[in-house]
């Protein structure tokens, strides 16, 4: 089973809360939050007073991506405003082991963002410090860009690396997650699939994530919007 996270970088930030509000209603349990400088990655997104006004209007979990440089000196200031889980990449890490320490001691969960040519195996010496490894299926910076397809093997093969050192860590996919391929990240080993455009940019956003939430084999949907 996988859980879909609609990812807010898509969605109207002129009703934003609407937005959230939408995901709410369609039983979704984890929103997305892309943070973006405009140096690491060549975009600018989702400062930390808008993660403040995104945490005082839900209680859904809210996991953090920072694709920014040096990620270490902004850690307390988005775990302040509200982050649930915190991912920085690896790519931008000097010390890794150290961030990852720090996050964890904040009670929020820890987890490490690879690019798609970044080898799974760097992350051996740190794996056991991970509860998650997100997965960027496509090259970061902008949403709406095409799956890399080879990503689905990527994940399978974490998953297999991750059980192979008995490190229960949750996998996380982001980047051009639509209903051609959840089903196939979900079977992979994805636990997290990440999907923006494919539910924003949709005619009907509720609608579409509750397909994506059935392909991947989200038996908690029908619960949630049973109530």
């Amino acid at each position: 089973m996988a859980q879909v996270a609609p990812s807010l970088l898509s969605a109207d930030f002129a009703h934003l809360g609407d937005a959230i509000r939408m995901m709410e209603d369609a039983g979704a349990g984890i929103l997305h939050v892309d943070v973006m400088d405009g140096h690491f990655v060549p975009n600018l997104a989702i400062g930390i007073p808008i993660l403040e006004s995104i945490r005082k209007i839900t209680d859904l979990k809210l996991d953090v991506h920072l694709m920014i440089s040096n990620p270490h000196q902004m850690l307390d200031p988005f775990i302040d405003a509200g982050a649930d889980s915190l991912s920085v990449h690896f790519e931008a890490a000097v010390h890794l082991d150290k961030m990852l320490s720090s996050i964890r001691q904040r009670g929020v969960k820890a987890g490490v963002a690879l690019n798609p040519h970044t080898p799974i195996a760097l992350l051996e010496e740190v794996l056991w410090k991970c509860d998650q490894v997100l997965i960027m299926s496509v090259n970061p910076g902008f949403g709406g860009q095409q799956f890399i397809s080879t990503m689905v093997e990527k994940v399978r093969k974490l998953r297999a690396f991750a059980d192979s050192n008995n490190a229960p860590v949750s996998i996380v996919v982001d980047g051009g997650v639509d209903l051609g391929n959840v089903a196939d990240l979900a079977l992979a080993g994805g636990d997290i699939l990440v999907a923006g455009s494919a539910i924003f940019k949709s005619s009907d956003p509720i609608s579409t994530f509750r397909q994506m939430a059935e392909l991947a084999g989200d038996v908690t949907i029908e619960a949630k919007t049973e109530v």
